[in-house]
């Protein structure tokens, strides 16, 4: 399928190849996108927050019945 203008040239631009240029380009914006939010994301975490290992034995013992 193509798209003829008629001016003074004529231009003939096949429509198919113009829909997936601008897939792709969005395609891209979206990857783009997604990828500054995992960075801000994995930015956002700290070593701080990480919590300690627990003192004592409390949540350590296992009940098991026969």
């Amino acid at each position: 399928m193509s798209v003829e203008l008629n001016a003074n040239n004529s231009v003939s631009m096949d429509v198919e190849t113009i829909l997936a240029l601008k897939s792709a380009n969005l395609a891209k914006s979206q990857t783009e996108l997604e990828g500054q939010q995992a960075l801000a994301l994995i930015a956002s975490t700290s070593v701080d927050n990480v919590s300690l290992p627990a003192v004592g034995n409390t949540g350590q013992n296992i009940n098991i019945k026969v």
